[in-house]
């Protein structure tokens, strides 16, 4: 990694533009074409200096309020079989397995954003439903305090 390549990682890392040319201003700052700033994000991507590269919406300026993490109580040799399933609803963001603690069951956790808590026990209900786990909950957010990705 070179001195232009952590500058785009400075310069992209609070997010870009939405527009037709989203790299311009960098392009131009850096001196170098929006072409070359790609090739170096996907090589650095390739490398694994930086995981990812992609857009992160901002779901509450856009009206989706009710957000809930679903909790499963999974057989644990069935995690993987079922996790692909939650995974492939279009309505869950993240899906993830966590060990079990004491007094608390639950060990796959899939998160659903919507427009009102009663759609997001529906998408809950439709998921149930699809895997046949009847042993699970839904834990809404009342606010969002921090959303950030690593910082350079």
């Amino acid at each position: 990694m070179d001195e232009i390549d952590e500058r785009i990682i400075k310069l992209t890392q609070n997010g870009i533009p939405i527009k037709r040319s989203p790299f311009a201003d960098i392009s131009i700052e850096l001196g170098i074409s929006e072409k070359e700033i790609i090739k170096r994000l996907e090589k650095m991507k390739q490398e694994e200096i930086i995981r990812r590269f992609g857009a992160s919406i901002g779901h509450r300026d856009i009206g989706i309020l009710a957000n809930a993490m679903c909790v499963w109580n999974v057989a644990d040799e069935m995690t993987d079989e079922v996790g692909t399933i939650m995974a492939s609803f279009s309505e869950v963001t993240h899906c993830y397995e966590r060990p079990r603690v004491p007094g608390w069951d639950y060990n796959l956790f899939t998160m659903v954003h919507s427009y009102t808590k009663e759609e997001c026990y529906e998408i809950a209900a439709k998921i149930s439903k699809a895997t046949d786990i009847k042993d699970y909950k839904l834990l809404f957010s009342d606010r969002e305090f921090k959303k950030t990705g690593v910082r350079l």
